[in-house]
């Protein structure tokens, strides 16, 4: 067991990334992700926001998210990448533009170290609002 000497949490692996206090804004979110990790964010935050102006911004999973009734298109930062969380519906919709990228259901990886395919963010965020139910 490894305790966080932050928060003093418990858990099973050494050194396992959590946060040692909820983010409750996407503001708090990005700021708490270490500094490399934070332009590409707030760049992806910036894509989904101007794609979809109508969505209401809030954290929802520990994720920012942009929902209407229901959560429309959430992001999180990983260790190597950033996951867009779209739906199962929208990542088979977007298979041939996501042919360069790991998805699995309902999920794309967007690796830091390439770049950030800002034009398909958009188009995703967009069809996942007008396709929302």
């Amino acid at each position: 067991m490894w305790t966080c000497p932050t928060c003093g949490r418990s858990f099973k692996n050494t050194n396992q990334s959590h946060y040692c206090q909820k983010p409750e804004t996407v503001d708090d979110y990005i700021a708490q992700q270490p500094p490399e990790r934070r332009a590409y964010l707030l760049r992806i935050r910036e894509i989904i926001a101007a794609a979809i102006p109508q969505a209401r911004e809030c954290i929802s999973w520990s994720m920012p998210t942009f929902r209407d009734r229901r959560n429309v298109i959430q992001f999180a930062a990983s260790q190597n990448h950033v996951g867009l969380y779209p739906g199962p519906e929208a990542v088979a919709f977007f298979a041939v533009e996501l042919k360069d990228f790991k998805t699995s259901k309902g999920t794309i990886q967007l690796p830091y170290a390439k770049p950030l395919p800002e034009n398909l963010i958009a188009a995703i965020a967009r069809w996942c609002w007008d396709n929302r139910e």
